[in-house]
């Protein structure tokens, strides 16, 4: 099993319903201003508090930043992480007028989606995959059906069930016997099928890459079910830019559609690197935007202690 993996997973959450619900209470009825106003206290809590995830933002942020990451530096990490969880709340009750969205990409998306046939929309835990919340909304014509295991799915049903009990998203729960054919239904009526592609709960095959200088690994989960099912698959991601803009970037990953049988694992693995590759280039850009606060390198030799 991986060992970095094993950790995420096995991970209790911080976060808990009743401070979700006191937060959207805040949030809703107070207004986004008085709310981040809150998040630099959360943000301050779990930079003191929480020295595993503070050492795994020190090791990330070492790489990405290219130097040794200052307390300002990790301070801007976890506040980040703090506004998109907070901006998440507005956009599940739908109030897209408090952001500025800048998409890049989407041409070449709604091209492939002309026919008819859905695709696969791979994300990380990299910025805001909530925004896709939006584009739905703000462009009808896009459906979205996320594809997550079951844990994950119960955990994201609890959540929108407590910021909006009125609000319902399309989830599909990996493990049950129908969950391959609940996703080739929902690609047949059109729909964009997501998925995050940077983690595995430990049971998923892994495959390694060149990932900001080090030796990293990554699930083959998901690029084996989009050249299973033979569809187009695109990398997404929402980056926070901060106050209330977001930049979406739709990137093409690879397309499964005409793949030879004989061709399926050289191209599984060329998608896989090329994800690498978009999820180092936007790293880079906007380093703060990485929200994988665990040991992603597996221990490695090179990483900076945490400095007191």
């Amino acid at each position: 099993m991986n060992p970095a993996a094993n950790h995420w997973a096995h991970t209790p959450e911080r976060s808990n319903m009743l401070m979700l619900r006191i937060m959207t209470w805040i949030s809703l009825r107070l207004g986004r201003r008085t709310g981040r106003i809150i998040l630099h206290f959360i943000a301050a809590y779990f930079l003191l508090f929480s020295p595993r995830s503070r050492r795994a933002s020190r090791n990330y942020l070492n790489r990405a930043l290219g130097r040794a990451a200052s307390w300002l530096d990790l301070y801007r990490h976890f506040y980040s992480f703090a506004s998109t969880i907070h901006d998440r709340i507005y956009l599940i009750n739908r109030r897209f007028d408090l952001f500025e969205f800048e998409i890049h990409g989407a041409d070449q998306l709604h091209a492939l989606l002309a026919d008819g046939r859905g695709l696969f929309l791979l994300g990380a835990h990299l910025g805001s995959f909530e925004v896709m919340r939006a584009i739905s909304k703000l462009q009808p014509e896009l459906r979205v059906a996320m594809v997550m295991h079951e844990a994950n799915a119960q955990k994201i049903n609890a959540m929108l069930a407590a910021i909006n009990p009125e609000t319902q998203q399309d989830i599909i729960g990996l493990g049950n016997i129908d969950s391959m054919l609940m996703v080739q239904e929902r690609l047949d009526q059109g729909y964009l099928v997501g998925m995050l592609a940077d983690r595995t709960p430990g049971d998923d095959a892994l495959f390694p890459v060149s990932f900001l200088g080090a030796a990293a690994s990554l699930p083959t989960g998901p690029f084996r079910m989009a050249a299973l099912l033979r569809r187009p698959v695109f990398f997404m991601t929402g980056l926070y830019l901060g106050a209330n803009r977001y930049r979406i970037h739709f990137d093409m990953l690879a397309d499964f559609s005409s793949l030879a049988p004989g061709q399926r694992k050289a191209a599984i693995e060329a998608a896989i690197t090329r994800y690498a590759e978009l999820l180092e280039h936007y790293c880079r850009a906007a380093p703060y935007n990485w929200f994988n606060f665990f040991d992603f390198w597996h221990s490695s030799t090179d990483a900076a202690p945490d400095r007191p």
